[in-house]
């Protein structure tokens, strides 16, 4: 950045954003990939907060299907259930590409987040849930990625949770852990639990954790 120009002013960030979608101008979008998700290679300038545009540049942008991701808290228990799988994201993790996350899910056309929610926790834990509770909607990933991520805390009842789910047609091998809150947290301060959706619903709970206890 340019030595001259004048400090950051964060005074006029509002609720609304300065530009829009038409503050782009697209010259070309490319397909270089096509499985189960899809890889663009974009061609495109914008607007530039000093006035004018930007040069032409290349991104690359990886499209994939929004997903949910839902904390099961038994408020009785004060217990959590976690489950545990195989990822291929992770296949050079110096410690484990299996991981210990919240039950996730990918979003398809025409379903909301609150129903696949719902469905993720029945296919990957095996329970209902009661109260469903959203808690953010992000981005894990804008410079690169166009997938949003709804996240939720699901109150469950978790006696006789455990065990091995998942629907054999997706690969999926997912045992359940159910855990005292305070074990989870020790496991998640010491880095086991290294998920974004995992940190992220868990520095909520923290928070939120005594004021839903009280609802007893």
């Amino acid at each position: 950045m340019s030595e001259n120009r004048p400090p950051a002013d964060d005074q006029d960030l509002t609720l609304s954003p300065r530009f829009t979608a038409v503050d782009v101008e697209l010259a070309e979008r490319r397909c270089l990939h096509q499985g189960f998700f899809r890889l663009e290679e974009l061609h495109l300038r914008h607007r530039l907060f000093e006035g004018g545009w930007s040069a032409e540049m290349v991104r690359e942008v990886h499209h994939r299907y929004d997903a949910v991701g839902v904390l099961l808290y038994d408020v009785e228990r004060d217990t959590v259930a976690l489950v545990e799988q195989f990822r291929a994201g992770a296949v050079d993790d110096p410690e484990s590409p299996w991981k210990v996350e919240v039950v996730a899910g990918l979003v398809k056309q025409g379903e909301s987040a609150t129903e696949v929610a719902r469905r993720e926790v029945m296919e990957e834990a095996g329970c209902e849930v009661g109260e469903l509770i959203e808690l953010h909607t992000y981005y894990p990933s804008p410079g690169a990625c166009n997938e949003r991520v709804t996240l939720f805390c699901g109150l469950v009842d978790s006696r006789g949770l455990g065990g091995v789910h998942g629907l054999d047609e997706e690969h999926e091998d997912i045992r359940v852990h159910v855990l005292p809150f305070t074990r989870a947290w020790e496991l998640l301060q010491a880095g086991r639990l290294d998920s974004a959706m995992c940190l992220i619903t868990f520095y909520w709970l923290i928070g939120e954790r005594a004021s839903l206890r009280a609802r007893r």
